[in-house]
């Protein structure tokens, strides 16, 4: 197992901000994982676990304790069930399964980060959540000091939420399980009225799964959502807020603030999220606050491309990215009644 001291942390995220570790620990297989956990644990060392980097605000001073950065490899695959090791590559993977012929991931090509990170945000886009296809997920246990599987219906999968969210001091992913569809090599009914849109098919319908996944990569790149080292809109951790989801009476008070600020005619996004609740974009609410594409003059501004990006343009600090974050926040609180809550994980710092 690799071991760094005083080491550098920015280089592993995709924001590429944050100050150095105190020690960096690389695993690269399970055991390892679990002895870095448990020493730590044993020590009473403060802990960080680091996959893909895709989610992580990491201040600016660093992390004083250990960092661990899994990097576990294993890719098994036995007709419509396959496991992934927590450190593989996601986006290769999804593109291994279409490949294969497989049906239920195409949709979510091109999200960076590892595969075990997928469970704890229950990650999403373009009308699929990996929480759809999860069998199980195999994680450490900290708390009792054992290896757990935890089935799809232990996991609490919700709106970018899950039990590993919840409880992000006990679990440790290790592995995550996932039951794909044998469909010939068509994709899963789509869902999301873009992609549709763009394929000229109805919702519903079926396409080639390599087409599906084609399209969504050039749609995400159109918005800055793949990582390219040379394009400063993709230095970011993606959608930086989650979607809102209200109440009905904060949602009636959201219609009339609506209303209020730009006119009756004007309806917001509005998607059912259950149990008498609304969803609602993120994207546009900032966008209507008059936070635009490009908005900002400093280091830190959101994305050329997408409003729920905010990036670093080369030179930025982590506390230069709060800054936006946090006035972000304010605007469209001030201008909707609705507060934005981040979706990447934040280190030694807070909105």
């Amino acid at each position: 197992m690799q071991e760094l001291h005083d080491a550098p942390l920015a280089p592993l995220t995709t924001f590429r901000l944050g100050g150095p570790a105190t020690r960096l620990l690389t695993a690269t297989t399970d055991t390892e994982v679990i002895d870095a956990v448990r020493e730590a644990d044993d020590s009473g060392t403060p802990l960080l676990i680091i996959g893909g980097g895709s989610n992580l605000v990491i201040g600016d001073k660093g992390f004083e304790g250990t960092a661990l950065r899994i990097a576990t490899k294993g890719f098994v695959l036995d007709g419509g069930s396959l496991e992934l090791a927590a450190g593989e590559v996601w986006t290769d993977a999804v593109t291994r399964t279409v490949e294969a012929g497989l049906a239920g991931l195409e949709c979510l090509a091109g999200i960076p980060g590892s595969a075990g990170a997928t469970p704890i945000q229950n990650v999403g886009a373009y009308g699929q959540e990996v929480s759809s296809t999860i069998t199980e997920v195999v994680a450490y246990d900290r708390r009792t000091r054992e290896t757990v599987v935890l089935p799809n219906s232990e996991c609490a999968f919700s709106y970018r939420h899950s039990r590993f969210k919840a409880e992000p001091d006990r679990y440790v992913v290790l592995r995550v399980r996932f039951g794909l569809e044998e469909a010939g090599g068509l994709s899963a009914p789509l869902k999301y009225p873009e992609t549709a849109r763009t394929m000229g098919v109805q919702e519903g319908d079926r396409v080639p799964a390599a087409e599906a996944r084609e399209t969504v990569l050039r749609l995400r790149a159109g918005k800055g959502m793949v990582l390219d080292p040379e394009d400063h809109d993709t230095w970011s951790a993606g959608s930086f807020f989650t979607n809102p989801v209200l109440e009905q009476a904060d949602f009636d008070a959201f219609l009339a603030r609506v209303a209020d600020r730009l006119g009756p005619d004007v309806t917001p996004p509005a998607f059912p999220a259950g149990e008498g609740r609304t969803k609602t974009s993120a994207a546009w609410l900032i966008d209507r606050a008059g936070f635009t594409k490009g908005y900002g003059t400093g280091p830190a501004r959101i994305s050329t491309k997408h409003t729920l990006a905010l990036t670093n343009r080369g030179a930025a600090t982590t506390e230069d990215l709060l800054a936006l974050a946090r006035e972000v926040v304010a605007g469209v609180h001030a201008a909707f009644g609705v507060t934005l809550v981040n979706e990447p994980v934040t280190v030694g710092v807070s909105l």
